[in-house]
C-alpha cells in the first residue's frame, strides 16, 4: 500500500497526471498545496474517484474551498503523519 502525496496543481505540472498512471486501486492519494485544485475540475475528480482521497484541511482552508470541498475526506497534520506511517511507502510527487 503506497500513500501517494500530490503538492502541485495539475495544471502547473503532470504530477497528478503520473501518479494517476502507476497508482493501484489499494493505494490512497492525499491532496495538499495546490494539489486540492484538481478537484475543482471535474476531470481530475472523476479520476481520483476510484481511490481512497483524502485531503488537507489547511490547505482546503487557506484557499477557501471548505463549501465546495465539504463532501471530501479532509486531515489535519497529525492524521497525515498518521497516514504515512499505515502505509508501506509515501512518494511524493
Amino acid at each position: 500500500m503506497i500513500l501517494h502525496h500530490i503538492q502541485t496543481s495539475p495544471s502547473r505540472d503532470s504530477a497528478l497526471k503520473l501518479c494517476l498512471r502507476y497508482a493501484c486501486k489499494e493505494d490512497a492519494i492525499l491532496l495538499s498545496s495546490d494539489g486540492v485544485n484538481a478537484l475543482l475540475l471535474r476531470q481530475w475528480a472523476m479520476a481520483l474517484s476510484p481511490f481512497k482521497l483524502m485531503v488537507l484541511k489547511d490547505d482546503v482552508i487557506a484557499r477557501g474551498l471548505s463549501e465546495r470541498l465539504k463532501n471530501v475526506m479532509l486531515i489535519d497534520y497529525n492524521e497525515f503523519v498518521a497516514q504515512s506511517l499505515l502505509h508501506d511507502k509515501v512518494i511524493t510527487w
